[in-house]
């Protein structure tokens, strides 16, 4: 744990968490709302995906499984910025990405608010993960010389279990 800490003021405590989650590549952030929400991103900075994917990815998981209920206002971009050590334009693109794809809404002045999330948006979400982890498994098979009535057999037997 590189650096954790709650200092107490007044009974008031600083609402900042930091850990290493591996070897200093990725960090976990714990921002916490004036509203008592709290939201962990885990930041890699080692990572192929930009950090506005990152941040975007894990804001869309944490409302498909219900984590961030409608109406929940997520941090204003400027403090997930400061709290998260990166651009205001990082957290703003992420925001914008969620806005567009129906997962926020954004009133200006008030904040960013987790929208009744329209189902079939989840649903179709949660098909394209279903199908891209398929995807990656008939690649891994086929790499290994598997032929696709092998592939078939190998999905029968997994769906059976």
């Amino acid at each position: 744990m590189r650096a954790c800490f709650a200092l107490q003021q007044n009974r008031k405590f600083l609402d900042k968490q930091y850990k290493t989650v591996d070897n200093s590549s990725m960090l976990l952030y714990t921002v916490y709302n004036k509203g008592g929400m709290n939201l962990n991103i885990i930041i890699s900075n080692s990572s192929m995906q930009p950090i506005y994917e990152q941040i975007v990815t894990q804001v869309k998981a944490k409302i498909m499984n219900g984590e961030l209920k409608e109406q929940t206002m997520l941090p204003s971009v400027r403090t997930l910025a400061k709290e998260i050590k990166v651009s205001a334009l990082t957290v703003k693109k992420a925001y914008d990405a969620l806005d567009e794809e129906g997962f926020i809404v954004t009133v200006h002045g008030k904040g960013s608010f987790v929208t009744l999330a329209n189902q079939g948006i989840l649903l179709e979400e949660k098909k394209k993960e279903v199908e891209a982890d398929f995807d990656m498994a008939i690649r891994k098979g086929r790499s290994c010389g598997m032929r696709d009535q092998e592939l078939t057999e190998l999905f029968q037997i997994v769906l059976e279990d």
